[in-house]
């Protein structure tokens, strides 16, 4: 069993505590950015515009990430205070609102720039969203959140932050971090041999069925994060995982018409 009891803020100078998670949510976007002006650079596409859709994608992800934690797993947050739902600040992002957050986002910048359409936005994205994710679930390990069920795994992590009690926990934000690098590995690759121009809705296909479906199995090492998942048949990740999943096998399929098109 590992110990792990980093302290979640960076340092602290002043007024300033930057946290492990603000950090690596910055380095996610950045990363990102710079994989998306190598593909708007190959498809010969403006850089004003992909200025236009990375300040799009960062709202519309902190607020889709904000809203989809509220609605799906503290909705008393709306009666009891409004106002707390866009209290960002305070922490609980979901990370199925975030995609819902950046579907939605992509839909408002095709329709102001019809000239990307919305298979070409949602292949690229789907590449730097799980590399996006890889860091997103790093800076939960350093938040000592969203932990795992009690294990005797020899890579057990005790989260002594949160557990005064030693116990060895399944690090299942690793396991996500790893799926996600894996998935970003895989479908750069992928296209780097063609997929977004030969294949179009193969990439976001990809990433939606392989990252919902492991998130889907992940979700059984994980501790419930509300009280009221004890008492559903699945907990709340999968139940909105399972939508996800079917959409990306609806992109593969599409995927397939094209070709034959």
């Amino acid at each position: 069993m590992i110990e792990w009891n980093i302290d979640p803020v960076l340092f602290t100078l002043g007024p300033l505590s930057p946290r492990w998670y603000g950090v690596l949510f910055a380095l996610a976007f950045v990363a990102s950015y710079r994989f998306m002006r190598i593909m708007y650079t190959d498809d010969k596409r403006s850089q004003q515009d992909l200025d236009s859709l990375t300040i799009t994608m960062i709202v519309s992800t902190i607020v889709g990430a904000r809203m989809g934690h509220v609605l799906f797993y503290e909705p008393q947050i709306m009666l009891e205070n409004p106002f707390e739902v866009l209290a960002v600040w305070h922490g609980g992002l979901a990370s199925h609102g975030g995609a819902i957050g950046i579907i939605t986002g992509l839909w408002i910048y095709h329709k102001r720039r019809p000239k990307y359409g919305m298979i070409w936005l949602l292949d690229r994205l789907a590449i730097v969203a799980a590399l996006s994710g890889m860091f997103i679930r790093i800076g939960n390990f350093f938040n000592s959140e969203i932990l795992g069920k009690a294990t005797d795994v020899p890579w057990a992590i005790w989260f002594s932050l949160v557990d005064a009690t030693p116990v060895g926990r399944h690090p299942a934000q690793l396991y996500e971090a790893i799926l996600c690098l894996v998935i970003f590995l895989f479908l750069w690759w992928r296209y780097k041999q063609g997929d977004a121009f030969n294949a179009p809705a193969r990439l976001i296909g990809l990433f939606m069925v392989i990252l919902f479906t492991g998130r889907f199995f992940i979700e059984f090492l994980k501790e419930h994060q509300v009280d009221f998942e004890s008492s559903l048949p699945l907990d709340m990740g999968q139940l909105l995982s399972i939508p996800f999943i079917a959409a990306g096998m609806w992109f593969l399929w599409r995927s397939t018409q094209s070709r034959k098109a």
